[in-house]
Protein backbone atom coordinates (compact mmCIF):
# COMPACT_ATOMS: atom_id res chain seq x y z
CA UNK A 1 0.00 0.00 0.00
CA UNK A 2 1.45 3.10 -0.43
CA UNK A 3 0.34 6.70 1.65
CA UNK A 4 -1.03 9.81 0.00
CA UNK A 5 -1.30 13.08 1.36
CA UNK A 6 -4.68 15.04 0.04
CA UNK A 7 -6.35 18.42 -0.32
CA UNK A 8 -10.24 18.51 -0.77
CA UNK A 9 -12.97 20.43 -0.11
CA UNK A 10 -16.14 19.29 1.67
CA UNK A 11 -19.34 19.27 0.83
CA UNK A 12 -19.93 23.07 3.03
CA UNK A 13 -16.84 24.15 0.64
CA UNK A 14 -14.27 24.08 3.91
CA UNK A 15 -11.14 22.85 2.94
CA UNK A 16 -9.58 19.44 4.08
CA UNK A 17 -6.51 18.31 4.11
CA UNK A 18 -5.19 14.43 5.21
CA UNK A 19 -3.57 11.25 4.73
CA UNK A 20 -4.81 8.25 2.88
CA UNK A 21 -3.40 5.10 2.22
CA UNK A 22 -4.47 2.93 -1.16
CA UNK A 23 -2.77 0.98 -3.63
CA UNK A 24 -3.03 4.27 -6.50
CA UNK A 25 -3.97 7.77 -6.71
CA UNK A 26 -6.93 6.83 -8.80
CA UNK A 27 -8.05 4.74 -6.06
CA UNK A 28 -7.54 8.00 -3.51
CA UNK A 29 -9.34 9.78 -5.89
CA UNK A 30 -12.22 7.51 -5.88
CA UNK A 31 -12.61 7.55 -2.26
CA UNK A 32 -12.61 11.58 -1.87
CA UNK A 33 -15.44 11.10 -4.44
CA UNK A 34 -17.44 8.80 -2.33
CA UNK A 35 -17.22 11.22 0.79
CA UNK A 36 -18.39 13.62 -1.46
CA UNK A 37 -15.25 15.81 -1.21
CA UNK A 38 -13.69 17.57 -4.41
CA UNK A 39 -10.38 16.95 -5.33
CA UNK A 40 -8.43 19.58 -4.99
CA UNK A 41 -4.56 17.67 -4.96
CA UNK A 42 -3.24 14.27 -4.11
CA UNK A 43 0.23 13.46 -3.65
CA UNK A 44 2.15 10.13 -3.36
CA UNK A 45 4.47 10.27 0.02
CA UNK A 46 7.65 9.57 -2.07
CA UNK A 47 9.49 6.75 0.09
CA UNK A 48 13.08 6.71 1.34
CA UNK A 49 15.09 4.51 -1.47
CA UNK A 50 18.30 2.74 -1.01
CA UNK A 51 21.64 3.22 -3.32
CA UNK A 52 20.59 -0.11 -5.02
CA UNK A 53 17.18 1.04 -6.11
CA UNK A 54 18.90 4.41 -7.70
CA UNK A 55 21.27 2.78 -9.54
CA UNK A 56 19.25 2.13 -12.82
CA UNK A 57 18.60 5.90 -12.50
CA UNK A 58 19.90 7.64 -15.45
CA UNK A 59 21.29 11.51 -15.52
CA UNK A 60 20.82 12.10 -19.45
CA UNK A 61 17.16 13.15 -20.44
CA UNK A 62 16.21 12.01 -24.28
CA UNK A 63 15.62 15.17 -26.62
CA UNK A 64 12.09 15.91 -27.20
CA UNK A 65 11.77 15.21 -30.75
CA UNK A 66 12.82 11.50 -29.83
CA UNK A 67 9.94 11.50 -27.04
CA UNK A 68 7.42 12.86 -29.57
CA UNK A 69 8.63 10.50 -32.15
CA UNK A 70 8.35 7.64 -29.24
CA UNK A 71 4.52 8.40 -28.11
CA UNK A 72 3.61 8.74 -32.14
CA UNK A 73 4.35 5.16 -32.55
CA UNK A 74 3.66 3.57 -29.20
CA UNK A 75 0.03 5.56 -30.01
CA UNK A 76 0.00 4.05 -33.50
CA UNK A 77 0.40 0.53 -32.92
CA UNK A 78 -1.99 0.28 -30.14
CA UNK A 79 -4.60 2.07 -32.39
CA UNK A 80 -3.63 -0.66 -34.98
CA UNK A 81 -4.42 -3.34 -32.14
CA UNK A 82 -0.95 -4.15 -31.60
CA UNK A 83 -0.88 -4.78 -27.53
CA UNK A 84 1.04 -2.49 -24.83
CA UNK A 85 3.76 -4.82 -24.28
CA UNK A 86 4.06 -6.00 -27.61
CA UNK A 87 4.33 -2.46 -28.96
CA UNK A 88 6.83 -1.80 -26.30
CA UNK A 89 8.59 -4.75 -26.85
CA UNK A 90 8.80 -3.93 -31.25
CA UNK A 91 10.14 -0.50 -30.25
CA UNK A 92 12.54 -1.53 -27.79
CA UNK A 93 14.61 -3.45 -31.09
CA UNK A 94 13.82 -0.53 -33.78
CA UNK A 95 14.50 2.77 -31.90
CA UNK A 96 17.99 4.42 -32.78
CA UNK A 97 18.60 6.26 -29.38
CA UNK A 98 20.42 3.75 -26.83
CA UNK A 99 19.55 5.16 -23.78
CA UNK A 100 15.71 4.92 -24.85
CA UNK A 101 16.01 1.74 -26.54
CA UNK A 102 17.49 0.16 -22.87
CA UNK A 103 15.00 1.99 -21.05
CA UNK A 104 11.64 0.53 -22.80
CA UNK A 105 13.57 -3.29 -22.62
CA UNK A 106 13.82 -2.48 -19.04
CA UNK A 107 9.79 -1.49 -19.02
CA UNK A 108 9.13 -4.36 -21.07
CA UNK A 109 10.22 -6.84 -18.27
CA UNK A 110 8.88 -4.62 -15.26
CA UNK A 111 5.23 -4.62 -17.18
CA UNK A 112 5.64 -8.51 -17.94
CA UNK A 113 5.62 -9.19 -14.21
CA UNK A 114 2.60 -7.51 -13.73
CA UNK A 115 3.21 -3.57 -13.35
CA UNK A 116 1.09 -1.46 -15.37
CA UNK A 117 2.78 1.00 -18.21
CA UNK A 118 2.43 3.94 -15.60
CA UNK A 119 4.03 2.30 -12.47
CA UNK A 120 7.24 1.50 -14.68
CA UNK A 121 7.46 5.28 -15.98
CA UNK A 122 7.76 6.25 -12.64
CA UNK A 123 10.99 4.49 -12.19
CA UNK A 124 12.60 6.75 -15.09
CA UNK A 125 11.92 10.14 -13.90
CA UNK A 126 14.96 11.81 -15.57
CA UNK A 127 13.51 10.56 -19.44
CA UNK A 128 9.44 10.44 -18.21
CA UNK A 129 9.03 13.87 -16.08
CA UNK A 130 5.72 14.33 -14.23
CA UNK A 131 3.55 15.12 -16.96
CA UNK A 132 3.97 11.95 -19.17
CA UNK A 133 3.82 10.43 -15.87
CA UNK A 134 0.29 11.88 -15.15
CA UNK A 135 -0.73 11.99 -18.72
CA UNK A 136 -0.11 8.17 -19.16
CA UNK A 137 -1.79 7.30 -15.68
CA UNK A 138 -4.78 9.53 -16.67
CA UNK A 139 -4.75 7.78 -19.95
CA UNK A 140 -4.48 4.29 -18.90
CA UNK A 141 -7.28 4.68 -15.95
CA UNK A 142 -9.65 6.32 -18.30
CA UNK A 143 -9.33 3.55 -21.37
CA UNK A 144 -8.12 6.27 -23.51
CA UNK A 145 -4.03 5.79 -23.30
CA UNK A 146 -4.26 5.96 -27.32
CA UNK A 147 -5.44 9.77 -26.56
CA UNK A 148 -3.01 10.26 -23.59
CA UNK A 149 -0.05 9.47 -26.04
CA UNK A 150 -1.20 11.24 -28.92
CA UNK A 151 -1.23 14.29 -26.81
CA UNK A 152 2.21 13.63 -25.68
CA UNK A 153 3.91 13.52 -28.70
CA UNK A 154 2.00 16.83 -29.68
CA UNK A 155 3.71 18.21 -26.22
CA UNK A 156 6.59 16.89 -26.91
CA UNK A 157 6.48 17.77 -31.07
CA UNK A 158 5.95 21.38 -29.79
CA UNK A 159 8.49 22.15 -27.35
CA UNK A 160 10.97 20.23 -29.98
CA UNK A 161 9.88 23.11 -32.29
CA UNK A 162 10.12 25.81 -29.60
CA UNK A 163 13.42 24.59 -28.56
CA UNK A 164 14.76 24.50 -32.17
CA UNK A 165 13.63 28.13 -33.05
CA UNK A 166 15.67 29.59 -30.29
CA UNK A 167 18.40 27.77 -30.44
CA UNK A 168 18.63 28.78 -34.26
CA UNK A 169 18.29 32.43 -33.83
CA UNK A 170 20.94 32.10 -30.54
CA UNK A 171 23.33 30.61 -33.14
CA UNK A 172 24.02 33.43 -35.13
CA UNK A 173 24.79 35.86 -32.13
CA UNK A 174 27.23 33.32 -30.88
CA UNK A 175 28.85 32.64 -34.17
CA UNK A 176 29.36 36.38 -34.99
CA UNK A 177 31.10 36.85 -31.33
CA UNK A 178 33.13 34.25 -31.38
CA UNK A 179 34.34 35.00 -34.73
CA UNK A 180 34.98 38.30 -33.35
CA UNK A 181 37.19 37.04 -30.73
CA UNK A 182 39.06 34.86 -33.00
CA UNK A 183 39.82 38.42 -35.26
CA UNK A 184 41.25 39.90 -31.68
CA UNK A 185 43.28 36.92 -30.65
CA UNK A 186 44.91 36.78 -34.40
CA UNK A 187 45.56 40.16 -34.65
CA UNK A 188 46.93 40.72 -31.12
CA UNK A 189 49.03 37.19 -31.70
CA UNK A 190 50.30 37.56 -35.50
CA UNK A 191 49.87 41.14 -37.30
CA UNK A 192 50.40 43.70 -34.64
CA UNK A 193 53.80 42.66 -33.31
CA UNK A 194 55.22 42.29 -37.12
CA UNK A 195 54.36 45.98 -37.24
CA UNK A 196 55.12 46.40 -34.08
CA UNK A 197 59.03 45.60 -35.52
CA UNK A 198 58.34 47.52 -37.94
CA UNK A 199 57.02 51.11 -36.50
CA UNK A 200 60.57 50.55 -34.03
CA UNK A 201 62.66 50.95 -37.21
CA UNK A 202 61.14 54.25 -37.86
CA UNK A 203 62.85 56.45 -35.29
CA UNK A 204 60.42 59.30 -35.63
CA UNK A 205 56.80 60.04 -33.80
CA UNK A 206 53.84 57.92 -34.68
CA UNK A 207 50.11 59.09 -35.59
CA UNK A 208 48.60 59.85 -32.08
CA UNK A 209 45.65 57.13 -32.87
CA UNK A 210 48.60 54.55 -33.31
CA UNK A 211 50.59 55.46 -30.08
CA UNK A 212 46.82 55.32 -28.26
CA UNK A 213 46.82 51.75 -29.96
CA UNK A 214 50.30 50.59 -29.22
CA UNK A 215 50.12 51.39 -25.70
CA UNK A 216 46.28 49.91 -25.83
CA UNK A 217 48.21 46.53 -26.95
CA UNK A 218 51.35 46.74 -24.91
CA UNK A 219 48.99 47.73 -21.59
CA UNK A 220 46.89 44.40 -22.09
CA UNK A 221 50.47 41.86 -23.15
CA UNK A 222 52.60 43.47 -20.20
CA UNK A 223 49.60 42.25 -17.77
CA UNK A 224 47.99 39.59 -20.14
CA UNK A 225 48.99 36.93 -16.86
CA UNK A 226 46.72 39.12 -14.61
CA UNK A 227 44.09 40.03 -16.92
CA UNK A 228 43.44 36.30 -17.48
CA UNK A 229 43.73 35.31 -13.87
CA UNK A 230 41.38 38.68 -12.77
CA UNK A 231 38.82 37.03 -15.45
CA UNK A 232 39.02 33.49 -14.03
CA UNK A 233 38.82 34.37 -10.25
CA UNK A 234 35.88 36.88 -11.72
CA UNK A 235 34.24 34.22 -13.44
CA UNK A 236 35.06 31.33 -10.55
CA UNK A 237 33.49 33.68 -8.08
CA UNK A 238 30.47 34.06 -9.91
CA UNK A 239 30.18 30.88 -10.65
CA UNK A 240 30.18 29.72 -7.05
CA UNK A 241 27.50 32.68 -5.78
CA UNK A 242 25.03 31.20 -8.64
CA UNK A 243 25.52 28.06 -7.03
CA UNK A 244 23.98 29.38 -3.68
CA UNK A 245 20.53 30.08 -3.76
CA UNK A 246 20.44 33.82 -3.50
CA UNK A 247 22.87 34.07 -6.10
CA UNK A 248 20.59 31.68 -8.65
CA UNK A 249 18.13 33.35 -8.21
CA UNK A 250 19.33 36.79 -8.45
CA UNK A 251 20.83 35.02 -11.88
CA UNK A 252 17.11 34.20 -12.98
CA UNK A 253 15.67 37.75 -12.83
CA UNK A 254 19.21 39.10 -14.56
CA UNK A 255 18.42 36.57 -17.27
CA UNK A 256 14.79 37.74 -17.68
CA UNK A 257 16.00 41.52 -17.41
CA UNK A 258 17.93 41.34 -20.51
CA UNK A 259 16.38 42.71 -23.24
CA UNK A 260 14.10 40.86 -26.03
CA UNK A 261 16.18 37.63 -24.31
CA UNK A 262 14.22 37.97 -21.08
CA UNK A 263 10.77 38.39 -23.32
CA UNK A 264 11.94 35.46 -25.26
CA UNK A 265 11.95 33.51 -22.28
CA UNK A 266 8.46 34.54 -20.37
CA UNK A 267 6.53 34.06 -23.14
CA UNK A 268 8.72 30.40 -24.04
CA UNK A 269 7.12 29.42 -20.13
CA UNK A 270 3.71 30.87 -21.31
CA UNK A 271 3.56 29.27 -23.78
CA UNK A 272 4.29 25.92 -21.97
CA UNK A 273 2.21 26.63 -19.37
CA UNK A 274 -1.01 27.07 -21.50
CA UNK A 275 -0.26 23.90 -23.65
CA UNK A 276 0.75 21.87 -20.54
CA UNK A 277 -2.61 22.93 -18.53
CA UNK A 278 -4.59 22.38 -21.48
CA UNK A 279 -3.31 18.56 -21.80
CA UNK A 280 -3.30 17.86 -18.50
CA UNK A 281 -6.89 19.50 -17.63
CA UNK A 282 -8.08 17.65 -20.56
CA UNK A 283 -6.94 13.90 -19.60
CA UNK A 284 -8.71 14.86 -16.10
CA UNK A 285 -5.63 15.70 -14.27
CA UNK A 286 -6.74 18.31 -10.93
CA UNK A 287 -5.79 22.05 -11.44
CA UNK A 288 -2.94 22.29 -8.31
CA UNK A 289 -1.62 18.67 -10.18
CA UNK A 290 -0.87 20.47 -13.29
CA UNK A 291 0.81 23.59 -11.57
CA UNK A 292 2.78 21.49 -9.48
CA UNK A 293 3.99 19.66 -12.67
CA UNK A 294 4.46 22.85 -14.38
CA UNK A 295 6.91 23.50 -11.09
CA UNK A 296 9.06 21.00 -12.10
CA UNK A 297 9.20 22.03 -15.92
CA UNK A 298 11.27 25.47 -15.01
CA UNK A 299 14.60 25.65 -13.93
CA UNK A 300 14.24 29.39 -13.26
CA UNK A 301 13.79 30.64 -9.99
CA UNK A 302 11.88 33.42 -10.11
CA UNK A 303 9.34 31.96 -12.81
CA UNK A 304 9.21 28.93 -10.07
CA UNK A 305 8.34 31.23 -7.57
CA UNK A 306 5.33 33.00 -9.41
CA UNK A 307 3.69 29.37 -10.25
CA UNK A 308 4.04 28.72 -6.53
CA UNK A 309 1.96 32.30 -5.80
CA UNK A 310 -0.27 30.92 -8.84
CA UNK A 311 -0.73 27.64 -6.28
CA UNK A 312 -1.28 29.02 -2.94
CA UNK A 313 -4.04 31.27 -4.88
CA UNK A 314 -5.97 28.60 -6.39
CA UNK A 315 -5.68 26.72 -2.94
CA UNK A 316 -7.01 29.82 -0.65
CA UNK A 317 -10.18 29.32 -3.15
CA UNK A 318 -9.35 31.72 -6.35
CA UNK A 319 -9.59 30.83 -9.70
CA UNK A 320 -7.20 29.74 -12.22
CA UNK A 321 -7.22 33.64 -13.88
CA UNK A 322 -7.31 35.35 -10.65
CA UNK A 323 -4.44 33.13 -9.48
CA UNK A 324 -2.39 33.82 -12.12
CA UNK A 325 -3.19 37.74 -12.46
CA UNK A 326 -1.71 37.85 -9.16
CA UNK A 327 1.22 36.48 -9.20
CA UNK A 328 2.03 39.35 -11.60
CA UNK A 329 4.10 37.22 -13.70
CA UNK A 330 1.42 36.52 -16.62
CA UNK A 331 0.36 38.43 -19.56
CA UNK A 332 -2.72 40.51 -19.20
CA UNK A 333 -3.62 38.51 -22.64
CA UNK A 334 -3.35 35.17 -20.93
CA UNK A 335 -5.35 36.08 -18.16
CA UNK A 336 -7.98 37.22 -19.75
CA UNK A 337 -8.34 33.93 -22.14
CA UNK A 338 -7.72 31.63 -18.82
CA UNK A 339 -11.00 33.91 -17.45
CA UNK A 340 -12.90 33.30 -20.65
CA UNK A 341 -12.51 29.85 -20.59
CA UNK A 342 -13.25 29.48 -16.97
CA UNK A 343 -16.30 31.39 -17.48
CA UNK A 344 -17.39 29.26 -20.88
CA UNK A 345 -16.49 26.28 -19.44
CA UNK A 346 -13.81 24.88 -22.26
CA UNK A 347 -10.39 26.30 -20.64
CA UNK A 348 -8.57 23.54 -21.75
CA UNK A 349 -9.44 24.42 -25.37
CA UNK A 350 -8.97 28.35 -24.82
CA UNK A 351 -5.73 27.82 -23.63
CA UNK A 352 -4.39 25.60 -26.20
CA UNK A 353 -6.01 28.62 -28.47
CA UNK A 354 -3.70 30.96 -26.08
CA UNK A 355 -0.60 28.69 -26.47
CA UNK A 356 -0.50 29.55 -30.50
CA UNK A 357 -0.90 32.70 -30.07
CA UNK A 358 2.27 33.61 -27.92
CA UNK A 359 4.18 30.72 -30.10
CA UNK A 360 3.99 33.02 -32.60
CA UNK A 361 4.96 35.82 -30.38
CA UNK A 362 7.69 34.03 -29.30
CA UNK A 363 8.61 33.66 -33.27
CA UNK A 364 8.37 37.63 -33.48
CA UNK A 365 10.36 38.38 -31.01
CA UNK A 366 12.73 35.83 -31.99
CA UNK A 367 12.92 37.22 -35.03
CA UNK A 368 13.03 41.03 -33.86
CA UNK A 369 16.15 39.70 -31.31
CA UNK A 370 18.06 38.36 -34.91
CA UNK A 371 17.23 41.68 -36.90
CA UNK A 372 18.45 43.65 -34.03
CA UNK A 373 21.85 41.82 -33.48
CA UNK A 374 22.53 41.61 -36.52
CA UNK A 375 23.49 44.98 -37.63
CA UNK A 376 25.29 45.40 -34.38
CA UNK A 377 27.18 42.68 -34.67
CA UNK A 378 28.54 43.59 -38.30
CA UNK A 379 29.27 47.03 -37.14
CA UNK A 380 31.17 45.86 -34.23
CA UNK A 381 33.21 43.75 -36.57
CA UNK A 382 33.54 46.61 -39.07
CA UNK A 383 34.89 49.30 -36.14
CA UNK A 384 37.31 46.39 -35.08
CA UNK A 385 38.70 45.67 -38.34
CA UNK A 386 39.17 49.89 -39.33
CA UNK A 387 40.64 50.85 -35.98
CA UNK A 388 43.02 47.76 -36.59
CA UNK A 389 43.74 49.32 -40.31
CA UNK A 390 44.31 52.78 -39.72
CA UNK A 391 46.24 52.06 -36.65
CA UNK A 392 48.66 49.97 -38.27
CA UNK A 393 48.37 51.80 -41.91
CA UNK A 394 48.35 55.44 -40.97
CA UNK A 395 52.51 55.50 -40.62
CA UNK A 396 52.72 54.21 -43.92
CA UNK A 397 50.61 56.82 -45.24
CA UNK A 398 53.01 59.14 -43.29
CA UNK A 399 56.23 58.13 -44.58
CA UNK A 400 54.61 57.59 -48.01
CA UNK A 401 53.47 61.58 -47.73
CA UNK A 402 57.32 62.45 -46.44
CA UNK A 403 58.71 60.89 -49.26
CA UNK A 404 56.97 62.14 -51.71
Amino acid sequence: MKSFNYIARDPAGELVKGLKSGDSRQDVLMWLREQSFIAISVDQIAATKTKKNLVPFRRKSIKAGDMSELCWQLATMIEGGVTLIDAVNTLAGDIENKELQKTLQEISEKMQKGQTFSETLDDYPNIFDRLSCSMILAGETSGSLTMALEGLAEQYGHRDRLTRKVKSAMSYPVFVLGFIILIVIAVMTFIIPRFRVVFDQFGGDLPRFTEIFIGLYDGIMNNILYIMVALVLIITACLLWFKTKKGYKQFCRIVLAIPLVGKIVRQAFVVLFCRTMSSLLSSGVSVLDAITILMGMTKNEVIKSAIQQTKDHIVEGANISLSMAASGFFPSMAVKMAQIGEESGSLPKVLDRTSDFFERKVEGTISSLTSTLEPILIVTVGVIVLAVVLALYLPIFSISKIGG
